[in-house]
């Protein structure tokens, strides 16, 4: 219901805003062709020389101008791929056929990221793609953002059908802090969570312009952590894009689901931008999407070996740890001694799809001013907010419900400098953690002693029945379980909703983080008053804003004070960059340097220089390479968590965070006690050894602990790359190698800390270790001990061919080179060896007519996270779109397909079945007919 008030309250505001000033006007109409082949050209901007009046050729080639200005006029007209020129209109009353030139491709394309300022795309001193808007109306994907996995050298992880996590160079993840992710150069990053949460507050399909990606390090320029790559997503300017345009998707998925019957897929999205004079300018955008999610089901057991001193495995074993249901986990295991036997038996646990909401909701929204001062200097103020319900993977599966992220952005630009200000705020609603949801379900029904303890009796009056030991297993079970809430029951669902609102993982699972951060930044470019070289300086500041709740994250000082439990606290960094270019040999060689330095609270000052060269041979023919070294600081969650879980506390690295619990200087890595449990056991089972004499036999399998508080991650990388034009302007190649060197690689390590004693002076703590409930589990964010290093290239081609036809391809390969033997914290680099993309397309196969397909291979990978690691299987899908314009009423309606075939795959260990998606969209876009 509330989704069709929103659908009405759309188009009513549609009728309300959408009024034509067409007084004292007078129409120029006409086609844009190419002068070689004389095929119609859309997407061409035609605007009047000295006016904000233009418009944008539709896919007929045809434009329309209502122009009030007296004869005559000239036009300017400009398109990707064409040389820019101007046409004089002397009368009116006949359309005008303008021919265009054209254009060595991608010549002419103007990227900012790179450098930081305006630059040819040929000439970038590191290797960048971009999506440019004609790009993203062809592509075969459902959004813009989808589109972004057809880019050379990306990896797309998908979380949710809404919440997507794109990668470039090795070390993916699920929440990816090493990838900067900007709309208009500002962060959309969700504090809390510590990277950004998708598209779900950023542009609609309506108002984006372009996006800009850079693999690899960037933060020489960017700091902020931009170690992996960097996007930049820049929208439309109401100056330039003026008008009404209005989109509707809709959609299936679920075809053919063993999980679930299909289900539809909304998205409405509205733009409306308005000139007002000549100074001022606003745009509003709204979006809201709803569907119901893909389904995470993967049953594989993580434990296996857990009892296999005693026969039991498969399906019999007690001591199961089912990827995707929660409840069972290592904290939620106890070992039982049954018959003189050692039995590793675990609770039961409930599967995520009986316990997450995949009902999917995206609601967005967003509001900017313009106001033009003179000399090129613009003002503007932009708010947005975005509210989500979905599907997000941190150590653990969480239910995102409400998420609700605001920004507040005011910028300052002129034609060589900027300052902008903005503020960003989250508010994770009513969000939950799903592991502890399942294990507080179990607790809620029966302790661990009770459970356990009925449990064991229920085992041994099997056995004195004369069942055998594996029936006298699931006998135990189902005795135990007899009676807990069941799935689709009222009494689960009232359990369950009240567990989700107590803020304390140990007894519920609710996710509660309302953190926030400002930041400021400007830039100046100096070179108007340095003749000889082109010299950029900017600097940075920021503030994290941390609202303790007691579960995510509390004030340190509170350890040792009580009365700053719910004091707000801060986290704060600064940094500046300078960088010059110069040039040499007739401009053939460009050489570019920079250097940053950054000043992160706790952590001494790091700089972060960068070197590059681009050496053209001629136009056609660019070499380039570059070098330098960036540092990655700890993120808010990484630094300053604190959660406690089921047995298992999470705890930042920060020395401030975690030193008043000693874990570092007293605990065994986890690993190793594991192993040191399972010989132990053996020894007791299968050699009859008492268990004083096993635990003393193999206590030299526990590893004490050498990880130490939080560092900066630091990376050396190289690059070197090459782009071309060959064969008339017709193929265009773009290829790339990289070699990275990683030190103090941040990440996780699980380490067991013994309730009494001092490791290497008590005899004891081998036996606390041996005994769970006589220590306790730390999850800490660290440090790698060792050196790791990874290696990749990649190769993009496009050709033009005749009749408008365009086929391209890109491959991208990446090698995991080096790790350190011993030591447990292992960086997961969960990247295939080999991602492919090609893609075939016309946009204009017949009148009005145009269509794109692609095909998209990736290699399998081993796959390591929190929550569970394993080998990803290889697989590869096929999208595909046809589109239709009707370009008197300036709509389009496309109908596509995302993974046309339906072949279900998975992109990471515990997610989700990805099946097909089928849609039908229609475009109403008046957007480039400015009045």
């Amino acid at each position: 219901m509330q989704s069709k008030h929103l659908q009405i309250f759309l188009l009513l505001l549609l009728v309300a805003v959408y009024k034509t000033a067409a007084q004292d006007a007078y129409l120029v109409s006409g086609r844009i062709l190419d002068s070689v082949n004389s095929q119609l050209r859309n997407n061409a901007t035609v605007q009047v020389k000295g006016t904000t009046i233009g418009a944008i050729t539709d896919d007929a080639g045809n434009f329309q101008l209502k122009v009030a200005q007296k004869l005559p006029i000239e036009l300017l007209i400009s398109a990707i791929g064409y040389q820019s020129q101007t046409f004089l209109i002397t009368a009116v009353g006949k359309e005008v056929n303008i021919l265009l030139q054209p254009q060595a491709m991608v010549m002419d394309q103007v990227v900012v990221s790179a450098s930081r300022v305006s630059e040819s795309m040929m000439k970038t001193p590191v290797s960048i793609e971009k999506l440019d808007i004609r790009a993203i109306r062809q592509s075969a994907a459902p959004s813009f953002y989808d589109a972004l996995e057809n880019l050379k050298g990306v990896q797309m992880t998908t979380l949710s059908l809404g919440y997507k996590v794109p990668n470039t160079r090795g070390f993916s993840g699920t929440t990816n802090s090493r990838f900067l992710q900007m709309v208009d150069g500002v962060d959309n990053i969700s504090p809390g969570i510590g990277a950004p949460v998708a598209n779900a507050v950023g542009p609609t399909d309506l108002d984006i312009e372009s996006v800009e990606l850079i693999p690899g390090a960037a933060s020489a320029l960017y700091g902020l952590n931009a170690v992996n790559g960097i996007s930049n997503m820049k929208t439309k300017s109401p100056f330039k894009y003026e008008g009404l345009s209005v989109y509707q998707k809709i959609g299936v998925n679920h075809i053919d689901d063993d999980l679930h019957s299909p289900t539809p897929l909304y998205e409405t999205a509205v733009r409306y931008a308005r000139v007002i004079g000549k100074r001022f300018a606003f745009k509003i955008n709204a979006d809201y999407m709803r569907g119901y999610d893909w389904i995470a089901n993967n049953m594989r057991d993580q434990n296996p070996n857990a009892n296999v001193s005693v026969g039991l495995t498969g399906a019999n074993n007690p001591g199961a740890d089912l990827i995707n249901n929660y409840g069972d986990e290592s904290s939620d295991r106890r070992t039982l001694t049954l018959d003189g036997k050692k039995y590793v038996v675990s609770r039961t646990g409930y599967a995520e799809k009986d316990l997450a909401d995949y009902n999917l909701h995206n609601l967005k929204f967003d509001a900017s001013l313009y106001y033009k001062l003179g000399k090129g200097a613009e003002l503007s103020y932009t708010y947005r907010i975005g509210n989500v319900t979905n599907l997000y993977q941190r150590g653990n599966r969480i239910e995102l419900d409400g998420l609700q992220i605001q920004q507040h952005v005011a910028e300052l630009k002129g034609s060589n400098y900027f300052l902008k200000a903005y503020y960003t705020g989250e508010n994770t609603g009513n969000s939950y953690n799903l592991r502890p949801l399942g294990e507080n379900m179990d607790l809620a029904f029966k302790s661990n002693n009770q459970w356990y303890s009925d449990y064991s009796n229920a085992f041994l009056a099997a056995t004195d029945n004369g069942s055998g030991v594996a029936d006298a297993q699931a006998a135990a079970r189902a005795a135990a379980d007899n009676g807990r809430y069941q799935p689709g029951t009222q009494a689960f669902d009232d359990k369950k909703n009240e567990l989700i609102h107590i803020n304390n993982w140990d007894k519920g699972a609710a996710l509660i983080m309302k953190t926030g951060f400002v930041h400021g930044e400007g830039q100046y470019d100096f070179s108007k008053y340095v003749s000889w070289i082109k010299l950029l300086a900017g600097f940075n500041y920021r503030d994290y804003i941390i609202h303790p709740d007691g579960n995510s994250y509390v004030n340190p000082e509170s350890y040792t004070d009580s009365t700053k439990l719910n004091t707000i606290f801060h986290y704060y960094s600064y940094g500046g960059f300078a960088q010059a270019t110069k040039t040499f040999f007739e401009e053939k060689l460009k050489v570019v340097a920079s250097v940053r330095a950054d000043k992160v609270q706790y952590f001494d000052p790091r700089i972060n220089p960068r070197i590059a060269l681009v050496y053209t041979v001629s136009q056609k023919h660019n070499f380039r390479i570059s070098f330098q070294n960036g540092y990655r600081f700890p993120t808010l969650f990484e630094g300053f968590s604190y959660v406690d879980n089921g047995g298992v506390k999470r705890l930042g690295g920060l020395e401030v965070m975690s030193k008043y619990f000693g874990v570092f200087e007293n605990s065994y890595v986890r690993t190793s006690q594991d192993a040191f449990i399972a010989a132990v056991n053996n020894d007791i089972n299968k050699n009859g050894l008492t268990q004083t004499a096993a635990i003393e036999k193999n206590q030299h399998l526990l590893i004490k602990s050498n990880y130490n508080y939080i560092k900066p991650e630091h990376i050396n990388s190289l690059e070197a790359g090459y782009k071309g034009i060959l064969f008339g302007g017709r193929l265009f190649i773009d290829a790339d190698y990289y070699f990275n060197v990683y030190k103090d690689f941040i990440g996780q390590v699980e380490l067991t800390k013994p309730d009494k004693g001092t490791i290497g002076v008590d005899d004891s703590t081998v036996f606390y270790a041996y005994d769970k409930t006589k220590s306790t589990v730390y999850r800490m964010w660290t440090n790698s001990t060792g050196i790791v290093s990874n290696q990749g290239a990649s190769l993009g081609l496009r050709y033009n061919l005749p009749r408008q036809y365009s086929v391209s391809a890109n491959v991208s390969y990446a090698q995991l080179l080096h790790i350190s033997a011993g030591d447990a914290l292992i960086p997961a680099f969960n990247t295939p060896q080999w991602i492919t993309n090609i893609s075939l397309g016309n946009a204009q196969i017949f009148k009005n007519t145009g269509f794109n397909i692609s095909w998209r291979w990736q290699s399998g990978f081993d796959w390591q996270s929190p929550l569970a690691n394993g080998f990803i299987p290889a697989y590869d899908v096929v999208d595909a779109q046809i589109n239709y314009a009707v370009p008197k009423i300036y709509t389009t309606f496309k109908l596509g397909a995302s993974n046309l075939f339906n072949k279900k795959y998975y992109q990471y260990e515990g997610g989700p079945v990805i099946g097909g998606l089928y849609y039908f969209t229609v475009i109403f876009d008046d957007n480039f007919q400015r009045k």
